[in-house]
């Protein structure tokens, strides 16, 4: 049997891409290949311990062979092996999740200069047409026939037949291309060079790696002492890793760079974590597990394609790629894998899922990465500002999404910009500075930090030297709702109507003008009709004229974020209950108060306010030529 197959055409040029684009360094692929080889032996192993009639136990074991001759490079492996229809679906099609969508990935990547992208999709083998002219796959599984693949990752690829030793595993062989002015493709026949990268890249990948190296020593005399000019060679199987798993390492034998060389070879990642944690526990339930942080989010943590979770392993032998269930969804950009012995290997996965070992060991692992989080704010402020940058809103979504269930673990790891302090606050500290009068925390929501520090409602804020939290993310104020309070300290929207929150003084005030002036406030109301719900005097305001408040609950930066949400509401976006809130003191009001009985007049006050008010809150002016209409008979007005 032989069949000769085209790539498909977005195969040829992803293929392309693969081979000129992604990788900046060729040595990788000798990584990619080890890589491939060891979850392979995992594969196998696990199934030797639930189906042993059907896979017999092996000692896994990765072998390379640099053939100097012939030029190639044969990583050997005797895990599950391939059978055709796997060889031809594994082999033949690339990145098979979506290979267009991943070339385009892979251009804007380039283009961005971002490498975070390397490895997402699973496509580490044809990493080897790096450095290949021409690459060879025999595989063979358990009970099967061995089938050979080979192709030299242009047009096309064929597979035949093949005859293979062993009973089961695969054989790849990498056919190295010639050298030329600025690139040494043979250094990767050199058996030194092939160590340096094994200890690079691959030291801690569980199975035995080995290799015969040939030496040249000194003939020695019968006094043990060499014999000048007079050598011979011996030949070496040396196993070229360590092969103890990092996790299962002591923690004194564990430097923050070898963990953070460990994280970058297992999760494809071109810088360190930003954080990292080793743990082993014993107790009612026992495990060892290494978690990191990424020190950027991955490229596709906000989109459908994402897969949360932590590899699972027991008793050293691997299970599962991504377990869902051993990190909650606000934690799902943490990286890392759990092994423990608590776990049966011969039931299935979807029973092992529902373990009771399971929820606990993902209870504390959740607690685990909350005390570090909580430490690292307390020790190294830095660190963790880097850290709430770029995942914060995760932090936030935990407390909104769980209806503040979450509130007591979380609350205290959240940072806030503020009108007084030019750097992040935590609650603690804003409440820590709180004068003795003030009973709530005080905040103001907006699309960024520039567009709330111009918000009319700051002004008695600022004036009074008042600090105020600044929430410029649209997950901030549903996650403050979520909250209601922060050691009983109620959190309250500057921009809300706050006339339950005035002193006697001020009542009367607003009370004296709203009894003095209610023809107008009720002719600008009849002319806003439909628009805000009142028109009100404001004790919020310095200098401005005009602002826009809300009453109810809903906020008018909640609004537009509801209302920029994907998707159909059948009766309509929520909308506040808006506002108007007028300046008494100012010159403009005094002014309009000077027109007296004309309605008509008062009415145009009052919808180029409302238009003003709009425009301080950042938003949009609903008819802008009647607007502008307004204002130039206004102003053709005044200049008379």
């Amino acid at each position: 049997m032989k069949k000769e197959m085209q790539f498909q055409t977005e195969s040829r040029q992803l293929l392309d891409l693969m081979i000129n684009s992604i990788y900046s360094n060729k040595e990788i692929f000798l990584r990619e290949l080890i890589s491939n080889a060891s979850d392979a032996i995992d594969k196998y192993r696990y199934l030797s311990l639930t189906e042993p009639e059907k896979y017999p136990s092996a000692e896994g074991e990765i072998r390379l062979n640099p053939n100097k001759d012939e030029r190639y490079i044969e990583i050997i492996d005797n895990g599950i092996g391939m059978s055709l229809e796997e060889m031809e679906s594994n082999l033949g099609t690339i990145a098979r999740s979506g290979s267009k969508e991943f070339s385009e990935k892979i251009k804007k990547a380039k283009e961005a200069k971002d490498l975070s992208i390397i490895g997402q999709f699973g496509v580490g083998f044809y990493s080897a047409f790096m450095v290949a002219e021409k690459v060879e796959v025999i595989s063979k599984p358990e009970g099967g026939e061995a089938h050979r693949f080979y192709s030299d990752g242009k047009e096309t690829f064929t597979i035949e037949d093949a005859e293979m030793v062993q009973d089961h595993g695969s054989i790849v062989r990498v056919y190295l291309k010639k050298d030329i002015d600025d690139e040494n493709y043979s250094k990767y026949l050199e058996t030194y060079q092939i160590e340096n990268l094994v200890k690079r890249y691959s030291d801690y990948v569980r199975y035995p790696i080995k290799m015969f190296e040939t030496r040249t020593e000194s003939d020695k005399d019968d006094e043990d002492k060499p014999i000048d000019g007079k050598t011979h060679e011996v030949t070496e199987d040396k196993t070229l890793n360590s092969m103890v798993p990092l996790w299962k390492k002591g923690k004194d034998e564990v430097k923050d760079e070898d963990l953070n060389a460990f994280y970058k070879s297992k999760f494809d990642d071109y810088e360190d974590p930003l954080l990292s944690l080793k743990l082993h526990v014993d107790g009612l339930v026992c495990y060892d597990a290494l978690l990191f942080i990424p020190s950027h989010a991955p490229y596709n943590l906000y989109s459908e394609s994402y897969e949360q979770g932590l590899a699972l392993y027991s008793k050293g032998i691997f299970i599962q790629h991504k377990c869902k269930e051993l990190i909650p969804n606000y934690l799902k950009f943490t990286q890392g894998l759990v092994d423990s012995d608590d776990f049966p290997l011969n039931i299935s996965r979807e029973i092992l899922q529902k373990s009771p070992a399971m929820s606990k060991i993902a209870n504390n692992v959740e607690k685990k990465i909350l005390d570090k989080l909580k430490s690292t704010l307390k020790n190294e402020r830095e660190t963790y500002e880097k850290f709430y940058k770029v995942y914060g809103d995760h932090l936030k979504f935990g407390i909104y999404t769980t209806y503040g269930m979450k509130k007591p673990d979380l609350q205290d790891l959240l940072l806030f910009h503020s009108l007084k302090e030019d750097k992040l606050v935590t609650l603690a500290e804003y409440v820590e500075k709180m004068d003795k009068k003030q009973k709530d925390i005080l905040y103001a929501s907006g699309k960024s930090l520039d567009e709330i520090k111009l918000l009319p409602q700051l002004e008695k804020f600022k004036r009074d030297e008042i600090d105020v939290l600044l929430l410029d993310h649209d997950i901030d104020e549903f996650t403050i709702m979520a909250m209601n309070d922060y050691d009983k300290h109620l959190f309250k929207n500057v921009a809300a109507m706050e006339k339950d929150d005035l002193d006697k003084e001020e009542k009367d005030k607003i009370d004296n003008l709203t009894a003095n002036h209610k023809r107008i406030l009720d002719t600008m109301k009849e002319a806003l009709n439909g628009k805000v719900d009142e028109v009100a005097f404001s004790t919020k305001l310095v200098d401005s004229p005009v602002c826009i408040t809300t009453k109810d609950g809903l906020s008018l930066n909640m609004e537009k974020v509801l209302d920029e949400q994907p998707g159909e509401h059948p009766e309509g976006a929520p909308k506040a209950a808006k506002v108007l809130e007028i300046n008494g003191d100012s010159e403009l009001f005094k002014a309009i108060a000077a027109v007296g009985d004309n309605d008509e007049e008062i009415k145009k006050f009052g919808t180029l306010l409302y238009n003003e008010a709009l425009l301080l809150e950042g938003r949009e002016v609903e008819d802008k030529k009647a607007f502008v209409q307004a204002l130039n008979e206004l102003m053709v007005k005044a200049a008379k």
